[in-house]
């Protein structure tokens, strides 16, 4: 890429609402984590592997198979990251220029943040549901979880996209 068209590298401190979902995603995270490792002695052979579009489970395995999700939780989390430390490489829209770089790469970050946060929180929830559901402490995720995952996921998404198209 020519360097009259290579994109700004700027610093831009977290805001308050950025520390805030860190905060919580990542609390999630490790609470999930420390509630999978306390429970980890009581849990039977089987657990949860797996769930249907309406929330039960239609798949049981090893409790090994748990530590999957906190690994890719793990690996989201990282890969966010690093994502959200560069919104210069973010895709942006050709209006992009010296007065609104500011307000795209805040708002572009934003989104990657409050994802890596929701991601987390998903991770979190299923890990609690499957322990759940194998020391038979509840019926399962139900009908509900996945149109909220959807709407959940999609919300910052959605607002940071009517955010992005008023910057001028």
């Amino acid at each position: 890429m020519p360097k009259s068209n290579a994109r700004p590298k700027i610093h831009i401190p977290k805001t308050k609402s950025e520390r805030i979902w860190d905060t919580i995603g990542y609390s999630c995270y490790i609470g999930s984590l420390l509630f999978l490792i306390y429970s980890w002695g009581e849990l039977p052979d089987k657990v949860p592997a797996h769930f249907n579009a309406q929330g039960e489970v239609d798949r049981w395995g090893s409790k090994l198979e748990l530590l999957i999700l906190p690994i890719i939780g793990a690996f989201l989390a990282v890969s966010m990251h690093f994502v959200e430390k560069f919104p210069e490489s973010h895709n942006s829209p050709q209006r992009l220029n010296k007065e609104n770089t500011k307000e795209f790469y805040l708002n572009s970050r934003k989104i990657t943040n409050q994802l890596k946060a929701i991601c987390l929180i998903i991770f979190t929830l299923i890990i609690i549901e499957s322990v759940s559901i194998a020391l038979e402490w509840g019926g399962g995720l139900g009908a509900w979880f996945l149109p909220v995952l959807i709407v959940g996921a999609f919300i910052p998404i959605i607002l940071g996209i009517i955010k992005q198209s008023k910057i001028r």
